[in-house]
Order: structure tokens, then C-alpha cells, then sequence
């Protein structure tokens, strides 16, 4: 009985301790899930703080500027329309005809500057080639003035703009409470945008790294690419390479996307469109139209996406560039010295620097860190492999100062013996 109870007893220990791991692990399992779900709701937060900062923004800049901008074209259209009005009367009263051509040619170059300036304003001057009854010209109402410059869709893409720094420069704001809310939208916005770039960077780093080790995982161990270095330095540098083919695809796909939109855009143009936009440089020479709201607001997520890709590429290529820097700096210095050192003492024979030559070069050859997700331990074995070749370095130099220091003389005895014959 007493065996039995003990039996029953262990079997009970058992299974407690199975739940409890059941347990566990669904604990485990959920606290990840609240995690995951709280960083996303964390990076759509910020996203969504931004698009309705970006909103706000563009509806504040069109309540400022909309009221001036109407009243300066209708300026301009009146000032079009006496001119006009002043060109007609003069040929159409002249008596002198001996004087006709001259008087048209100061009254239509009048009439010309004020076209010019009215295109230049922006203003549509399609009405100018309506005909208007001289009696009742005072009294003619002529149609509203229309304009795109600061529609909802235009202020909130200047708005963005704005926040993102690359300003085409098209639309500006011409008040000064205008300007004034500028320097403080910007001022607030532009690291809010900041923010949200790096944190789109992130994630988008993060979803490749993890794509990346899914498809190592389905790999076969002993499948392999030829092409794909081994050392932790060329798969960097491999790394900033396909990062910035995938930016030029994206490019290419935006200026595919801005091709089927833009009537006058061709491939070329939108792909430098998408070039100046996604490095912020904004000449504003090519600026899309704002016709089509779903198709404004799919131009502005994919500006954001796209220097979120691009401030991502720019750190890649930063940190390469500045790797490479560093090993330059701390190898071909000793390096140098050494092989000068190494040439001058070896005159015609030329078998130690081959074998000096040989040793840097079979630590350099080594093979260093294989492909790991771990940056910290790659990191760690790089600075290894740096301070083998280092002492390698330091072992030829020292043979190099020993072997430049002139040396004693062997000192040779002769001892002449004398004989007797």
C-alpha cells in the first residue's frame, strides 16, 4: 500500500508539473502577444499622431492663405481685364491710321506684361478670349476664380512637405501669420516626423532581418551561394549593396506608379522625381498634380515609406563607409611601414619578405565569423581577427628593427703554430 501511495503520489507530482509548464507557456505565449500588439499600436500611434498633425497643419495653412490668395487673383483679373478692355478701345477708336501701328504695338505690349503677370500669379486667363459688350462692361459679373494652390489635398501635401524637409517650393505661404505658423509647425513637426521616419526605418530593418533568418531556416545546411562572401565584412558590404538596389527598385516602381498618373510624365521623369523626393533636395521643378485625392494621399505615404527606406540605405552605407575607415586607419598604417621596412632590408634576396609576406597574408586570409544574427559576437570576432593581423604586424616589425641594427662583427683567431725541421 504503502509502495502504491508513493507511486500515486509521484504520478500526481507529475502531472502538477506538466500543468504548471502548460501553464507557463501559455503565460509566456500571451505576454509576447500583449508585447507584439503593443508595439504595433505603438508604431501606428506614432503614424497616425503624424497624419492628423500633418492634417491639422494643411487645414490651418488654407484658412491663412486661401482668403489672400483669392483676393491677389482677383486683383491680377481685374487688372487683366482693363488692360484688355484699354487695348480694344484704343484700336477700335483710332482715326489715324498712319499712327495704327505704332499705337498697337505700345498698346499690345501693355496688354502682354499684363498676361505675364497674371500667368506668372497663376491665374487661369482662359476668359480673356470671351468677347464682352462694351455697355455693359461694369456691370458683368464674371465667374468665381478657381484655384489649386491651396485646396485641402494641396495644403496638406505642402504641409508634409514641410515636415519632411524637402519643400519643392511651388506653394509658400505668403503672410506673415502665415509664415509664422510655418516656423512653428515645422519647428514641432519636423521631429515629430523625425521620429517616425526612424521608427518606420526600424521596423523595416527588423521585418528584413526576419525574413532573412525564416529563409536561412528553410534552407538545407548544405545549400549554399558561391557568390556570398563568409567573412562578416563582406556580407556587409553585400548588405549595403542589395540595400541599395532595393532602393532603386522602389524608385523605379514610384516612377512607374507617377507615369500612369501624370499625363505629361514619362519613366524617366518620374524616377527623377522619386530621386530628388526620397533625398529631400526638392527643386520642385516636377511637382505632381492634386486632382485625385486617393491618389495624393498614396504620394504621401509613399514619400514617407520611402525616406524611411532611404534614411535606412544612408545609415547602412554611413556605417560601411566608416568601417571601412576604421580598418584602413588601424591596418595599412603598419602595414605600409612594415613592407617599406621589409624592402629596404632585404636588398636582392628577396626570400624573407616572401615569407613575411606569407604570414600577414595567411592571417589575413583566415576565415572570420560565419553568417550570425548576433551583431555583438560578429563585432567581437572582427576585432579578434584585427589584433591577430596587428600582432603579426608587430612580430615583422620588431624582426625588421632587430635586423637594422648593424651587428657585431664575428671575431676571427689565428693561431700560427712554428715547427722545427
Amino acid at each position: 500500500m504503502t509502495a502504491k501511495k508513493s507511486s500515486l503520489s509521484v504520478e500526481f507530482a507529475q502531472i502538477n508539473n506538466t500543468e504548471e509548464i502548460t501553464e507557463s507557456r501559455k503565460l509566456l505565449k500571451e505576454r509576447k502577444y500583449i508585447q507584439k500588439v503593443k508595439s504595433m499600436a505603438g508604431h501606428i500611434g506614432l503614424l497616425i499622431t503624424l497624419m492628423l498633425y500633418t492634417a491639422i497643419g494643411g487645414l490651418v495653412f488654407r484658412h491663412i492663405e486661401l482668403p489672400v490668395e483669392l483676393a491677389r487673383l482677383e486683383t491680377l483679373r481685374a487688372n487683366l481685364r482693363a488692360q484688355r478692355y484699354s487695348f480694344v478701345d484704343s484700336v477700335s477708336n483710332n482715326t489715324d491710321v498712319s499712327n495704327l501701328r505704332t499705337l498697337v504695338s505700345v498698346k499690345l505690349r501693355t496688354y502682354e506684361e499684363a498676361v505675364q503677370e497674371a500667368a506668372q500669379g497663376g491665374l487661369l486667363i482662359s476668359f480673356v478670349t470671351e468677347t464682352i459688350d462694351q455697355e455693359d462692361r461694369d456691370s458683368t459679373n464674371l465667374p468665381p476664380i478657381v484655384t489649386e494652390r491651396w485646396s485641402v489635398l494641396q495644403a496638406v501635401f505642402f504641409a508634409s512637405t514641410v515636415l519632411t524637409t524637402i519643400g519643392y517650393g511651388n506653394v509658400v505661404p505668403s503672410t506673415n501669420w502665415g509664415r509664422m505658423f510655418c516656423i512653428l509647425f515645422a519647428f514641432v513637426g519636423i521631429p515629430l516626423t523625425l521620429i517616425v521616419i526612424a521608427d518606420c526605418g526600424k521596423v523595416f530593418a527588423t521585418g528584413v532581418v526576419q525574413i532573412a533568418l525564416a529563409a536561412k531556416a528553410k534552407l538545407p545546411f548544405r545549400f549554399s551561394f558561391s557568390c556570398i562572401p563568409t567573412n562578416l565584412a563582406g556580407r556587409r558590404s553585400l548588405g549595403a549593396l542589395a540595400a541599395i538596389v532595393l532602393f532603386f527598385l522602389y524608385l523605379a516602381c514610384g516612377a512607374g506608379m507617377f507615369m500612369l498618373w501624370e499625363d505629361d510624365w514619362d519613366f524617366f521623369d518620374g524616377f527623377y522625381f522619386c530621386f530628388v523626393t526620397m533625398t529631400t533636395i526638392g527643386f520642385g521643378d516636377l511637382v505632381p498634380t492634386a486632382k485625385k485625392p486617393k491618389y495624393m494621399l498614396l504620394c504621401t505615404l509613399y514619400i514617407l515609406v520611402g525616406l524611411a527606406l532611404t534614411s535606412t540605405i544612408i545609415e547602412l552605407v554611413r556605417r560601411q563607409y566608416a568601417q571601412s575607415w576604421r580598418r584602413l586607419q588601424r591596418l595599412s598604417g603598419p602595414l605600409a611601414e612594415t613592407i617599406r621596412r621589409l624592402g629596404e632590408q632585404a636588398g636582392g634576396d628577396m626570400s624573407t619578405l616572401h615569407s613575411d609576406l606569407r604570414k600577414v597574408l595567411t592571417v589575413m586570409s583566415m576565415p572570420r565569423l560565419k553568417w550570425s544574427a548576433s551583431l555583438n559576437r560578429g563585432d567581437t570576432k572582427e576585432q579578434e581577427w584585427e589584433e591577430a593581423v596587428e600582432a603579426v604586424l608587430r612580430d615583422i616589425a620588431a624582426n625588421v628593427n632587430n635586423s637594422s641594427q648593424p651587428k657585431k662583427k664575428p671575431i676571427m683567431q689565428i693561431v700560427i703554430y712554428e715547427s722545427s725541421v
